[in-house]
């Protein structure tokens, strides 16, 4: 008589056993790649930003002569990019999620978007009357500090220590490129920041396989 599988396991250790690989199981269909997740918006930040640093440097000086409108446009690109991957790894992950998660997932999209319609409007305003360096220095650093707060605020909704940690991060080092000025900004967003999301994202996805 051959064994049957779908019958239960016969001892208690085999049942946790079973209950623990259903779990690592379910976490992965639930959970898109951290690298998804971080790695796309660290890249944009890393290149983005750091085009602007080499394009603009400080006193006006010109690192490597690029097109002015390259730094910008690549920098939006990158992003949308960042965007639509982490759209699609959320969609395919959270596709099967309802209930209070599905919820707090829907506000927080609110949240970004309603939060930069808003900033970036009132940033438009004062910009117009403001030197071209200091016009790109309020845009980045106010873009850069909202994305720092709400990462720390979806940390503190999910009880992610990582993301609170990274939006802190974030958040710190955007007041010292602040304080620094215009284009050294940029220089600290792009390798801080962006090489600070690359760094979260590894950690995240190490700490993934662990719980698998």
């Amino acid at each position: 008589m051959e064994p049957n599988d779908d019958l239960p396991p016969s001892d208690a250790a085999a049942a946790l056993r079973l209950i623990r690989e259903q779990q690592a199981v379910t976490a992965r269909r639930l959970e898109p790649d951290a690298r998804l997740v971080y790695w796309p918006w660290g890249v944009a930040w890393l290149i983005g930003f750091g085009l602007f640093f080499l394009r603009f440097a400080p006193d006006g000086r010109v690192l490597v002569r690029l097109p002015d409108w390259l730094p910008l446009t690549v920098l939006f690109v990158l992003l949308a990019v960042a965007a639509a991957v982490q759209a699609v790894a959320g969609a395919r992950a959270y596709g099967q999620v309802s209930g209070d998660s599905a919820m707090r997932g829907r506000w927080y999209g609110i949240a970004w978007a309603l939060g930069s319609v808003s900033v970036y409007a009132a940033v438009g305003r004062i910009s117009e009357h403001l030197p071209a360096d200091q016009a790109s220095l309020l845009w980045s650093a106010t873009a850069v500090g909202l994305t720092g707060a709400l990462h720390m605020a979806g940390g503190a909704i999910w009880l992610d220590r990582d993301l609170f940690r990274l939006g802190a991060w974030i958040s710190v080092i955007n007041v010292v490129g602040t304080i620094a000025g215009p284009s050294w900004h940029a220089l600290v967003i792009a390798v801080a920041g962006g090489g600070g999301i690359l760094a979260a994202g590894a950690v995240a996805r190490r700490r993934q396989r662990q719980r698998s």
